[in-house]
């Protein structure tokens, strides 16, 4: 067991010493000032738009009044707004705001591929004729667009090559992903409550991915080479299709945490259909097929989602037209999913950049986006449809989970974690001893009343070699010492922790809110 690794320095040092219980950071109660609370991380929310005409054509030479921009029904500010017209950016106005970059008329705005592979659900044949495509493929790419690959297979998220515009690197990484061993015999049949969980499992990890790659330059983009996602049994009542919609039950409680991931660091979601054609396709949706990017899948709609007239398949349709959808992007279905990367780099060459400061309560709540032009009635708009206003304690939960699953570490590597004898707490359950103890150098803390203070935010997550994770409440730690802490100076807590007996991988971090900095660290715990 790799319970008492050593704290080299750690008691020599002067140190402050704190006992916590594993309580929820909302449940304990603060000494601290209301000031802690008032720190607020503004963001820039980026729209890409498309405008097309009936007939699906592109429309170009747009001017920034010829568009309205509406949240939550209210009409809001364009901060920026740039046209790129075939990969290269036009007059922009004004500079560039956040993570909207300030573009060079006529220099080329590069496209970021994030390409993720579930190799979980994946058949391997289909999932390596989409992956061979995707090859051929690669001649589409523009001199500024670079991708990132990353698989996973139900435990973990294996990064098969960082972002590489080199296409010997990206061919590289494609041939190591056919090479990877597939589990989608093993989940085919089924769709009950344990394939859910599964279904689950690689949802959050395409959504940690999404986080991990937060910082990719240019129009982000997502690849999801995805089999099996589909409305599960328990999620989803075909007869009562149109309550079950309007409540928002039959996607968003599964899928929702990709989605909302993706609008929040603005990656548009291009989900590709890798089994392919499976049966005859009904009249094609208005405003989508040829010169749109999508095949004609759908026969009808129920509660805004279409049906297809074979269950199953139009069950993994609807998952995919709702990820295209909510973030601006386009279903990859039957033929289409033959082409791809073609097919989505050709989407990705012209749009609008609209770019808005919006007000920041970090109350994660969904708050809907509206892009309008009251002028052309006529021409049609796709665009994200939501944007999530995240807690930072909800982006530090993400930013951990996806470390988890990557490698990495989020922060500096400053946090130390030792692990005592363990306790018997029930039927496969253990209780242990945690010390946690980190440099108050890397803190901020502030002088209040003659202290200095600060209250900081510690959370741990684990997962086993199955990839089942957990994820206990996060834990407050009120930093209240009497005089200015000096180099070499520690903060200790102690605090217990519950797990299952068994091995995990773990990372722990300590979140500051007045410089929004973490602290990490990660290891193995639990008996091997």
């Amino acid at each position: 067991m790799d319970m008492n690794p050593n704290l080299p320095g750690l008691r020599a040092a002067a140190t402050v010493t704190c006992l916590l219980a594993a309580l929820p950071a909302a449940a304990q109660d603060s000494p601290l000032p209301d000031l802690f609370s008032d720190v607020i991380d503004v963001r820039v929310v980026n729209v890409e738009v498309v405008v097309t005409d009936r007939n699906g054509n592109r429309i170009r030479g747009l001017q920034p009044g010829d568009f309205e921009l509406h949240v939550d029904g209210e009409t809001v500010p364009i901060d920026y707004f740039t046209e790129i017209d075939e990969g290269r950016a036009l007059e922009a106005s004004g500079e560039g705001v956040g993570t909207v970059p300030a573009l060079t008329p006529d220099e080329p705005v590069g496209t970021s591929y994030l390409v993720f592979i579930d190799d979980l659900f994946a058949i391997k044949q289909r999932r390596d004729r989409v992956l061979n495509r995707l090859e051929e493929d690669l001649v589409r790419l523009g001199p500024a667009d670079r991708v990132a690959v990353v698989a996973h297979d139900g435990r973990e998220l294996t990064l098969l090559t960082d972002w590489t515009g080199d296409r010997v690197d990206i061919e590289t990484a494609l041939l190591e992903a056919r090479e990877r061993k597939s589990y989608g015999l093993m989940y085919q049949y089924g769709m009950g409550s344990e394939r859910g969980d599964k279904t689950r499992r690689s949802v959050m990890a395409a959504a940690g991915a999404v986080r991990s790659f937060a910082n990719a330059p240019g129009r982000k983009v997502m690849l999801l080479l995805i089999e099996g996602w589909a409305t599960v049994s328990d999620t989803w009542n075909f007869r009562s299709a149109y309550a079950a919609a309007s409540a928002g039950v039959t996607l968003d409680r599964l899928y929702g945490p990709l989605v909302n991931a993706a609008n929040l660091v603005g990656y548009s979601l291009y989900p590709i259909d890798t089994p392919g054609f499976q049966g005859p396709p009904g009249p094609p949706i208005a405003g989508f097929g040829a010169g749109a990017g999508v095949a004609p899948v759908f026969a009808g709609s129920v509660g805004g989602y279409g049906v297809w007239r074979g269950v199953p398949e139009r069950r993994f349709h609807n998952v995919l037209q709702f990820l295209a959808e909510e973030t601006g992007g386009l279903p990859m279905i039957n033929s289409f999913s033959k082409s791809a990367l073609a097919e989505t780099a050709a989407d990705t060459r012209s749009y609008y950049w609209l770019g808005f400061e919006p007000p920041r309560n970090e109350d994660d709540r969904l708050h809907r986006i509206a892009v309008r032009l009251p002028g052309h009635p006529d021409l049609r708009v796709r665009t994200r449809e939501h944007y999530l206003d995240m807690s930072r304690a909800a982006e530090v939960g993400m930013l951990v989970e996806g470390v988890l699953l990557l490698g990495g570490s989020p922060g500096a590597e400053s946090l130390e974690v030792s692990f005592g004898e363990p306790r018997k707490a029930g039927l496969l359950k253990l209780d242990l001893p945690m010390t946690v103890a980190f440099p108050l150098e890397d803190v901020e803390l502030l002088p209040v009343n003659g202290q200095w203070m600060n209250e900081l935010e510690f959370r741990i997550r684990l997962m086993n070699k199955w990839g089942d994770q957990a994820a206990p409440a996060a834990v407050k730690i009120p930093v209240v010492i009497p005089k200015e802490p000096t180099r070499g100076d520690f903060f200790i807590f102690e605090m217990d922790l519950k797990i299952r007996k068994r091995e995990h991988r773990f990372v722990a971090a300590v979140y500051d809110p007045l410089t929004g900095e973490l602290l990490s660290t990660r290891g193995t715990v639990g008996p091997r």
